[in-house]
């Protein structure tokens, strides 16, 4: 992700230089004025302006993600456009204004003073709130280009802004010299290079939104031959807006922006060389022009032979291209039509030859009717190396996947019929590269009916304890009723993983007030919690009999069905993560606490209700990943320490309200930890047709 950072470091550490500068020079004037009362009001004038610059950014976030995906391309294309529009206008204002902006600055100061504070509240506000919007904008854009890796452009711009900071303060301090001019001639030349990238990458949005015509003209296509994710081709991305694949739209507004606009600054850096004498600095205004006025550039005799003008912006323009081309060719890209893999239903894996050892890209091409699963695979023992599910008659799919020593062949299973396997091909060299074997639902049958029966013994201790629960509430034993409702609640919560096929029985057993219009108060509130409010709130046992009966009923109905409810094999891995997942969320934010204080009880009979799921799938996962189990296991018992030490020596439990913070950010820690350690399992045991 940090191949994204550079272009929001530079824009960050320019926009926050610029800014930065208008700053110290009204403060710098109002000190050396005699009115340093009013510093005051330029800083109530910066805050408000980064107020307003983070409000924009916000703004830009939820109204793109409100949008369709297609809207979001055209919105976000359009925003590059305009980024470009205004990152070149504030290239050529500051290479025009370098020289002279300390003076504008100290003028609208001096008009300030004279006028009130709520002017001078204005000018500071105005001034820094253009850079402001600016970078706000430019970050947007950048971080839309890095889709996911978003955090590269923010620590980017951030370490920008640092470090325009730190040269601000030391310039104001008099204990560092920066040539400004020249600062901003060689920062604005490398802007108008990456804001050729993102001008090609906003066109490139509009065309996939529909808003301009020619997504599907290619000016080249390398795709098939390079690899996106490969670090030059991440680099590229990054830092130019350089892709695989791009349009002529984007290639002629790419080399049409950086020829005409670099020509233009090149010219205009070329107009301003001329020698300029040193003006005399008063010693009372030593700070201020330390700030904002450069030192004046040598005379032209002593700076050598100047380079013809064309030369700049005819490198500037060939530099993309020659690395690109460059990297390439290191990169050893091969012809699309040799990454392209043809399958349909009758014939798999039509133009597959021996790979090469690494990171591989293939085109994955249906030329059937029929939609097909294609697979890489181990020919002898059927282990994956890569998918792509779901390929529609007529189009195509990319599927990487990593290629070490080994034997090879695609798998094609159709919608209807038999699977196709192609010829075996056998590679050399390369590391190790671990395939997962894949699962079929004859796989988790064993398991299935084993969870299930241990689903039905629990429902009829489930009832057994309801119905102790419901006789202690209506022979109005209420102490009695406290202390064995948590055996019962605990009881429900080791079932965790059948929770998929209960229903609405969950809801009826289990339900909290979330959702219901009056609350503890509305007639939907039933079940476990229902009862557990009534009983740690005060009310009368006749009242609260009758949600104690309605609850055995649930129950009673629950053990009933369930042996004719349907349980899909391909959930059984997926609860291994779930369980505990809505138990973070739930028992450990105490979103379901309603008097009783017992979430961590709760949570301990989830960790043993996946405990049981873990130990019937165990055989199933060491075969594909044998060091999953040991981790697990070993989290599962810190996280279970952690909850254990939260009863109290007469057997009740702390809530989780009351805990200390240091205890329930370790038992969140932890919890997080675990969720972490049990995440592969789903994939491990993902239920695939090519078993």
């Amino acid at each position: 992700m940090w191949d994204n950072a550079l272009p929001s470091f530079l824009i960050g550490l320019r926009e926050g230089l610029e800014a930065g500068l208008v700053v110290s020079v009204l403060v710098a004037t109002l000190v050396r004025s005699g009115h340093r009362s009013r510093l005051p009001h330029v800083w109530t004038g910066v805050l408000a302006a980064v107020g307003l610059s983070m409000g924009f950014g916000a703004v830009l976030t939820f109204t793109s993600a409100g949008l369709s995906g297609q809207a979001q391309e055209a919105f976000g294309g359009a925003l590059s456009v305009v980024a470009v529009a205004f990152v070149t206008a504030m290239v050529f204002w500051m290479r025009r204004s370098a020289r002279s902006f300390s003076g504008e600055i100290k003028e609208k100061v001096t008009a300030a003073l004279g006028m009130g504070s709520g002017v001078l509240v204005v000018t500071s506000f105005l001034a820094v709130g253009r850079e402001g919007l600016e970078t706000a904008l430019f970050l947007w854009t950048t971080g839309q280009t890095a889709g996911e890796s978003a955090a590269g452009p923010l620590v980017g711009a951030g370490a920008g802004l640092l470090l325009a900071t730190v040269v601000c303060w030391g310039l104001y301090r008099r204990v560092l010299h920066l040539n400004l001019t020249r600062f901003f001639t060689y920062t604005g030349a490398a802007l108008i290079v990456i804001a050729s990238g993102v001008l090609g990458y906003g066109l490139r949005d509009l065309q996939e939104g529909g808003v301009l015509p020619g997504a599907t003209t290619y000016a080249f296509d390398l795709s098939a031959g390079i690899d996106s994710g490969t670090w030059y081709a991440t680099l590229l991305s990054g830092t130019l807006n350089l892709t695989p694949q791009m349009t002529w739209l984007q290639v002629m507004a790419y080399g049409a922006y950086l020829a005409v606009v670099m020509t233009l600054f090149v010219r205009g850096v070329r107009g301003t060389d001329a020698p300029v004498a040193a003006r005399p600095v008063p010693a009372a205004s030593a700070t201020s022009a330390s700030v904002a006025e450069p030192a004046a550039p040598r005379p032209a005799a002593a700076c050598g032979r100047r380079l013809p003008r064309w030369v700049l912006p005819v490198a500037a323009l060939a530099a993309p291209s020659l690395i690109a081309g460059v990297l390439v060719a290191v990169g050893d890209a091969k012809p699309a039509s040799a990454a392209t893999v043809t399958v349909s239903a009758a014939h798999c894996g039509k133009g597959f030859t021996t790979p090469k050892p690494g990171r591989q890209s293939f085109q994955v091409r249906n030329s059937g009717s029929r939609t097909v699963e294609a697979y890489l695979i181990d020919p002898a023992t059927a282990a994956v190396y890569g998918e792509a599910e779901g390929i529609a008659p007529g189009t195509t799919r990319t599927l990487i996947a990593t290629i070490g020593g080994g034997s090879y062949a695609w798998r094609c299973v159709p919608t209807s019929g038999q699977a196709v396997t192609s010829a075996a091909v056998r590679v050399t060299g390369g590391g190790t590269v671990r395939a997962v074997l894949p699962v079929s639902e004859k796989d988790l049958a064993a398991p299935l009916a084993a969870y299930r029966a241990y689903v039905q013994r629990g429902l009829a201790l489930l009832l057994t304890r309801t119905r102790t629960l419901q006789d202690d509430i209506e022979a109005g034993r209420l102490d009695r009723a406290r202390k064995d409702w948590l055996p019962a609640h605990e009881q429900y919560a080791s079932l965790g993983a059948a929770y998929g096929t209960f229903g609405d029985f969950d809801a009826e057993i289990n339900g909290t007030t979330a959702g219901l219009p009056d609350g503890v108060k509305d007639s939907g509130f039933t079940g476990f919690h229902r009862v557990e409010y009534g009983l740690w709130h005060g009310e009368p046992a006749g009242s609260l009999a009758r949600a104690a009966r309605q609850l055995t009923a649930d129950v009673a109905a629950l053990r009933k069905d369930f042996p004719h409810q349907d349980f899909n094999p391909g959930d059984l891995p997926l609860r291994t993560h779930e369980i505990l997942e809505g138990t973070l969320q739930q028992e450990l934010t105490g979103a379901t606490e309603y008097g009783s204080g017992t979430g961590l009880a709760t949570a301990e009979a989830n960790i043993k209700g996946t405990r049981e799921l873990l130990g019937l799938l165990r055989p199933l996962i060491d075969k594909r990943d044998p060091k999953v189990s040991p981790s697990v296991g070993s989290w599962l018992r810190r996280t279970e320490r952690l909850l254990l030490s939260a009863r109290r020596g007469d057997g009740r439990w702390t809530p989780v309200g009351e805990l200390p913070a240091a205890t329930r950010q370790k038992l969140d820690g932890a919890m997080g930890q675990l969720l972490e350690e049990l995440a592969p399992i789903p994939d491990l045991l993902e239920i695939r047709k090519s078993a």
